[in-house]
């Protein structure tokens, strides 16, 4: 088993953190207030082949593996945590729209995704449907060719300037086998938004789309009636691995932050880091983040190899936000006075990575996986 990189990865994690550390990191706090990001920023950021990773040679995109998709949510994450979306939303509608849409379709969206001038939302979670998504209202009539879909979806990453969402839509009956996935413009008529005031996040457009007789072409279906649900899960088994990174990235950037302050800062008579009581804190943390950081790239590995990997992929998204909750804490705290003020970025760290506790599945969520994993969905707790 080798848990090294190859040099293509080495090189390509090593240049993308250059561009978060000096690109991303200075604009980070500016985005905390509701700025939207220029387009020419993302598409610059789309130039590093971050937001086409997933998109296949022949679209203009990299093909490059879910591995590869890890390092970069990692190393963004050091710079800038929230423009690990765009790579997350990026590799997701790639693979989808990859796999099952027409062939017009994947004409008409991939190169865009590649080139960071389109950005394709993931619509599955309503307002009484989160966590039993099976349960979602948001409907999809055929009439003729073209499917009529009503609904809201709720909490959607780029809700407010997405050119696109993957809607997710009851097309049968009652339950997961009933729900189709379908391409829906945000541009289309009966297409309205509403973007949360939420606690962190601000630079994602977290938010609602509200669709009311919104007419959309029977081709931007993916794959067959009634397989959206199927679509979802599969998506969210890697992508829960691509979180625990940019969680990751993000606490680890603050840790070698402070390790570098307690270098420097003296306390009666020395070094911050030649007291136990501090080093100790760094050293736990820091074992945390490792331990999560192995579980993610063996989540990754073992999609890059078509391997089941539901179980590791839930585990390691509860285990990593939550470790790098603490450790952004820990950092606030173990640089004193100046750790809790805004100038330095640890408020917003925390805040930002605290929503990806919630966001594709909540811990009591990951675990209940976990559990039916390793029990059987005999013993599955939430029917």
């Amino acid at each position: 088993m080798d848990f090294d990189f190859d040099d293509s990865e080495r090189a390509f994690q090593d240049t993308l953190r250059r561009y978060a550390l000096e690109q991303l990191a200075p604009d980070y706090a500016r985005w905390d207030h509701g700025e939207a990001v220029p387009r020419e920023r993302i598409r610059a950021f789309a130039e590093l082949g971050v937001t086409g990773l997933r998109v296949p040679e022949i679209y203009g995109g990299v093909g490059g593996s879910y591995v590869m998709a890890g390092i970069a949510a990692e190393e963004i994450a050091r710079g800038d945590h929230n423009f690990t979306m765009y790579l997350q939303l990026g590799a997701i509608s790639a693979d989808l729209i990859g796999q099952y849409a027409e062939q017009r379709v994947k004409l008409k969206i991939l190169p865009g995704i590649a080139s960071g001038e389109t950005l394709v939302s993931f619509g599955l979670t309503e307002p009484g449907a989160g966590s039993d998504a099976a349960s979602i209202k948001t409907r999809a009539t055929l009439d003729g060719d073209e499917w009529v879909v009503n609904g809201e979806k709720a909490s959607i990453t780029m809700a407010g300037y997405a050119d696109y969402c993957v809607v997710f839509a009851r097309v049968g009956a009652a339950g997961a086998k009933g729900i189709g996935a379908i391409v829906v413009p945000l541009d289309a008529p009966g297409v309205t938004r509403r973007v949360y005031d939420s606690m962190g996040g601000k630079l994602t457009g977290r938010g609602s789309l509200f669709f009311d007789n919104v007419r959309v072409p029977r081709d931007h279906q993916l794959g067959a009636d009634k397989s959206g649900f199927a679509q979802a899960m599969e998506a969210f088994d890697y992508n829960r691995a691509i979180i625990a990174l940019a969680c990751i990235g993000t606490a680890q950037q603050s840790l070698d932050e402070t390790v570098e302050f307690a270098k420097q800062r003296h306390t009666f008579g020395k070094p911050l880091a030649r007291h136990e009581g501090y080093a100790f804190q760094i050293a736990e943390h820091s074992t945390q983040l490792h331990a999560a950081r192995l579980l993610a790239y063996q989540t990754l590995w073992l999609r890059d190899r078509g391997r089941p990997h539901t179980r590791e992929a839930a585990m390691v998204k509860w285990l990593a936000p939550r470790a790098a909750v603490e450790a952004i804490h820990g950092c606030m705290v173990l640089n004193g006075w100046m750790g809790y003020d805004n100038s330095m970025p640890y408020a917003q760290r925390l805040r930002d990575v605290i929503g990806l506790e919630i966001g594709d599945g909540t811990p009591e969520i990951m675990k209940g996986v976990v559990a039916r994993e390793i029990f059987g969905r005999e013993y599955i707790s939430y029917r």
